[in-house]
């Protein structure tokens, strides 16, 4: 499976007949030298400048069966090559300290790739560069938008096509293979050239993962046999949607009772304030110390109780950042627990008219500490799901217990934090039947986080953050081994003029059917942005998309066996299924749910009529029952009929024609 040619100065790998790394004298493979970063951090965002001191290129090469040795002058990288389980094992030795070091892959000009991560504004990375490092992901994310403007006018928090709350240095190649380098450091994965791809990273990685395979569905279940894949997700949420709602306890059962009462299949109240809240001019934010608020929900396990005998589960929220002199932060700092800064004090984090410390989860006391405040706080309540928010604020100027710098270890801080969640289900024997949802990530993640959530979008129509840019975030993760993901229905982030319109709730709620579980957010600024219990037009929408949600749960929850045993993702790109369709690759704005429904969300305002691409293959409408066999076609989508497609030879299609008949 491994080749190893060299002839005059021109060396040439292949793996399973596929290049995988051409190097010459002129044009190397490696490059190793020193720079120094310059990083302005601020509430989560991240500017980063990069001055590279030296790059030296490795051009002299030495071949000594399957190890391979890169030279120039006393600098000598050891690439040791292996084929372990039919994959390509690659581990990197540099002879001198380096701390910049870049890898050239062999790239075909026309070649697609997926992955690093959640990208949100391109699905096929192909012609731009991906800097990834965990950060806020940016309010609008494009520069010449008026609410980028504002954003970084205002808050530097405007955010650009690449920034990202989960980085990851993976990816799938149109090529059928995957790769992965084994960092989390800083790095930028630069896929514009025609012949190479190029990664820098902030230190010299370990080595790289390289499989390929015939098929993409093969590909996926042996990407994340090496990953790992989540448990299956709670059942409940197969019958419902989870409200989220707050306010104290009876005001968020009046709300439960107002959807039900309209016919709203309801499986979970998300009551983030559960811990408490406080007003800031971003809006209302919750109040950091995790632990019960009791005079805004008074009572909470017994009515939880009583909530689970009629199908309807609790949820809440929790971060790894404590509000300064409360109880759980003086706790913590009397034990030792907390990051501290170079004075060695506790470091408190800015979240913006508040500051919090830090749990260490590098130091294994404070990490087992604050998984036991999981369980007794959260899992022993009663409490079923939660946000496990805020992974990747990490201060790049503190100092860890384990003492790795914390800029090389904020990329993998994020899967700390999910690893932190996850032993404090599986330690309570609830996996399975307890779950929480994450917007931060890195490698590692696809096993430790139960499900992904897109994050903050902004409450608009704009690509770049408002509802489209949760398809492409959903199938970049998706490929890269995450199978479950979803979004607030609705968006969150409310600022300099934005605001939620009953349209764009209805539109992301229709969409949010066709995800691995549908749940509501009232948004940063709930007084100002359209909420659904104030709409008796929109309740009953949301009761006729609960209800179709229900009639696919036997279709849904064999997508669910389908990602934990086989790695698939819920929403699939289209050349996940259709290999040889050219154009299937570049879509990002539709996709599969599972492979036999084919779904392409409205995203734009106003819109009535649709163009829709189908792969060639035996279409029925799922609204009007009508047949079509591929190409470009053209569909109504009123409010309530985004274009949704199920293949005719589909062993679900009793079920898909039940809902032609009762819901078109």
């Amino acid at each position: 499976m491994l080749k190893i040619i060299q002839q005059n100065e021109q060396l040439s790998i292949y793996f399973k007949d596929e290049l995988i790394i051409h190097h010459t004298t002129k044009e190397p493979a490696f490059f190793v030298g020193e720079g120094k970063e310059t990083i302005d951090s601020y509430r989560g965002n991240f500017d980063i400048d990069d001055y590279i001191k030296t790059r030296i290129p490795l051009s002299q090469v030495e071949v000594n069966e399957h190890t391979v040795i890169f030279r120039h002058d006393d600098l000598e990288l050891t690439l040791s090559l292996s084929v372990e389980e039919n994959r390509l094992v690659g581990k990197f030795f540099l002879n001198q300290p380096m701390n910049r070091f870049w890898f050239r892959l062999y790239a075909d000009k026309e070649e697609s790739v997926y992955g690093c991560g959640e990208q949100s504004s391109y699905f096929n990375l192909k012609g731009r560069d991906f800097p990834l490092f965990t950060s806020e992901s940016g309010v609008g994310r494009d520069p010449n938008s008026l609410t980028t403007f504002y954003a970084n006018l205002k808050d530097k928090a405007g955010g650009y096509y690449y920034s990202t709350y989960y980085p990851e240095t993976s990816f799938v190649s149109s090529r059928k293979y995957w790769f992965h380098l084994d960092t989390y450091a800083y790095s930028i994965f630069n896929f514009k050239h025609t012949n190479f791809h190029e990664f820098l990273t902030w230190e010299v990685p370990q080595g790289f993962i390289l499989s390929k395979k015939n098929h993409y569905t093969e590909l996926l279940t042996d990407l994340t046999d090496v990953t790992g894949r989540p448990p299956l997700l709670p059942d409940y949420l197969l019958d419902g949607m989870v409200l989220g709602v707050q306010g104290g306890l009876d005001q968020v059962l009046s709300y439960l009772k107002q959807a039900k009462d309209k016919g709203v299949n309801v499986s979970g109240l998300w009551c983030q304030d559960w811990a408490g809240y406080r007003f800031t001019t971003f809006g209302k934010r919750l109040y950091w110390n995790w632990k019960l608020n009791e005079s805004l929900y008074p009572n909470l396990p017994n009515v939880i109780k009583e909530l689970e005998k009629e199908n309807v589960h609790f949820l809440s929220y929790i971060c790894p950042f404590l509000l300064e002199n409360e109880s759980l932060f003086l706790e913590a700092e009397s034990q030792g627990f907390l990051v501290l800064n170079q004075k060695n004090e506790s470091y408190k984090e800015d979240f913006g008219e508040f500051y919090c410390g830090i749990v260490d989860l590098t130091n294994p006391d404070a990490y087992d500490w604050y998984k036991g405040i999981i369980k007794k706080n959260l899992i022993a309540l009663g409490i079923r799901g939660w946000m496990a928010d805020f992974g990747e604020y990490l201060p790049i100027d503190c100092k860890l217990h384990n003492e790795v710098d914390a800029v090389l270890m904020h990329n993998e801080w994020p899967v700390l934090w999910a690893k932190c969640n996850y032993e404090a289900v599986a330690e309570t024997n609830n996996l399975g039947k307890v779950f929480y949802f994450m917007r931060a990530g890195g490698y590692g993640s696809q096993r430790y986080a139960t499900s992904l959530w897109a994050g903050d979008q902004s409450v608009n129509w704009e690509i770049h953050d408002g509802i489209a840019s949760t398809i492409p975030a959903a199938l970049s993760s998706g490929i890269i081994g995450n199978p479950f993901t979803h979004s607030d229905i609705g968006g969150y982030t409310s600022l300099h003029g934005n605001i939620r319109s009953k349209e764009l709730f209805d539109r992301w709620c229709e969409m949010n059917v066709f995800t691995s579980y549908m749940r509501t957010h009232e948004g940063n600024r709930p007084k100002e942005n359209f909420q659904f219990y104030h709409d008796d037009d929109t309740l009953n929408h949301m009761a006729r998309m609960t209800q179709i949600r229900l009639a696919l749960k036997p279709y849904i929850k064999h997508l669910f066996h389908e990602a934990t045993l086989l790695g698939f993702p819920v929403q699939r790109p289209l050349f996940f299924h259709y290999e040889k369709d050219e154009k299937a690759y570049q879509l990002q704005y539709q996709y599969l749910f599972g492979k036999d429904m084919m779904v392409k969300p409205v995203v734009t305002e106003h819109q009535e009529k649709m163009d829709v691409y189908l792969p060639d293959d035996d279409w029925i409408h799922l609204w009007t029952g009508i047949h079509y066999q591929g190409g470009i076609i053209t569909v109504d989508c009123p409010v309530g009929y985004p274009p949704v497609f199920y293949r005719k030879k589909s062993s679900f299609a009793f079920i898909f024609e039940s809902i032609t008949k009762t819901y078109r």
